[in-house]
């Protein structure tokens, strides 16, 4: 029978926990009772978080689930508790598995929760080639088993949380370290297992996400605002917008969506009526605050030219949008294009996403501002300056030194 006539695997749902739905600790007692059964449980621990974004401010961890061989699933709540020291404390030196750590992490280390080891079920998958990478599309790849996903989006600040949801929480930790088995193999094989140790290891020992320079910047849309006038209102409307949302623990999109942003700085209104005439604002929720927001735009208005934002932005290191590359430095906008072949030929060979290989902009980095002499070792340390790990520059200071050479010299 031909490959492409192989029927599909069959996947089969998987409705309950093996264990049942446990009951959500949210005592001290409780607690206390979970750290001692997790400290004498035996292999890797499955954890999981979950957050309530798009509903609250911030990205507060409102569910903590973890499941270990012997001691069974744990759905903790970190709200009525929020210091869960004492169980990472417990499970020092135990291989933490996770879907997605990056995500899950920094919530985590808020509850006092930090590994000593990693094992990401979706980076792997991603080191892998796989073409999906979701928590059920890798456990239905590697087990043949079904994982619902409805209840990912849910407000899981909700007090009491439903049973449904609460079934999908343990559901999502129950066949982590399984999963982990059949990846581990899989890397094993492909001759990527030092890679993935790596990856691990640099998402566990992450720094904090730096505070970022005038965020509002980030405001979706913001590129079809040009002038400092315009920019200035945007930036009032996001900082009033973000107290008030802090004030009130809401998602700031819940409370002024981004598109009411910038078609206020597109129409700069001079009065509420004026303001509520524009369609983001004709809600019923946006309208009861219009003062608060023309409020906003009334101080943008007047503030002297002065103190108006910059049309270009925040001074950085870092180098210019690629499209300007081939008018400002056409052996730059070379250099990419020869470097990015590089890539996405070793991409091709490994089965490797390009982005896996290689952070984008480490590689724009360096194609901008290249070493003097760009030779094998100077790359090298370029790459490892700007955070690539052993594999990566292993797997690339070559090739892309004869890239680099092609065009500088």
């Amino acid at each position: 029978m031909p490959d492409d006539a192989l029927p599909e695997r069959v996947v089969v749902p998987l409705l309950e926990p093996a264990d049942g739905v446990p009951a959500v600790i949210d005592t001290p007692a409780a607690l206390a009772a979970a750290i001692t059964a997790f400290e004498a449980g035996t292999g890797p621990v499955a954890v999981d978080a979950e957050r309530a974004s798009g509903y609250r401010y911030g990205q507060r961890t409102y569910l903590v689930q973890l499941r270990r061989e012997g001691a069974g699933t744990a759905l903790i709540d970190p709200v009525a508790l929020p210091d869960l020291s004492g169980l990472s404390q417990a499970l020092v030196g135990v291989e933490w598995v996770l879907h997605a750590a990056s995500q899950d992490l920094p919530g985590l280390a808020e509850q006092g929760m930090r590994p000593s080891r990693v094992f990401d079920t979706e980076l792997a998958a991603r080191l892998l080639g796989m073409e999906r990478v979701g928590l059920a599309a890798v456990v239905a790849d590697t087990l043949g088993l079904g994982l619902a996903k409805e209840h990912s989006a849910v407000d899981w600040s909700t007090r009491p949380l439903p049973h449904e949801w609460l079934r999908y929480a343990a559901l999502d930790v129950e066949l982590l370290v399984p999963v982990r088995e059949v990846l581990a193999d899989r890397l094993a094989e492909a001759g990527k297992a030092v890679w993935a140790a790596q990856e691990f290891e640099a998402e566990r020992t992450a720094p904090a996400a730096p505070v970022r320079v005038e965020p509002w910047r980030r405001v979706s849309g913001l590129h079809a605002i040009h002038d400092a006038r315009r920019l200035a209102v945007v930036r009032e409307l996001w900082e009033t917008r973000d107290h008030n949302a802090r004030q009130r623990d809401i998602a700031p999109g819940r409370v002024l969506p981004d598109r009411a942003i910038v078609a206020a700085a597109d129409a700069l209104p001079r009065s509420v009526p004026q303001l509520v005439a524009l369609a983001p604002f004709a809600g019923k929720g946006t309208r009861r605050r219009a003062a608060l927001w023309q409020a906003a735009i009334d101080r943008a208005l007047a503030l002297p030219d002065a103190e108006l934002p910059s049309v270009r932005g925040p001074h950085t290191d870092a180098p210019p949008p690629i499209r300007a590359w081939p008018e400002r430095d056409p052996r730059a906008a070379a250099r990419l294009a020869a470097a990015r072949t590089v890539v996405l030929d070793t991409s091709q060979t490994w089965q490797t996403p390009v982005e896996n290989l290689l952070q984008p902009d480490l590689l724009r980095r360096l194609c901008w501002s290249p070493p003097a002499t760009p030779d094998a070792a100077a790359v090298a340390a370029a790459l490892t300056a700007g955070g690539a790990r052993p594999w990566q520059v292993e797997l690339l200071a070559d090739r892309l030194a004869a890239a680099l050479q092609g065009v500088v010299g």
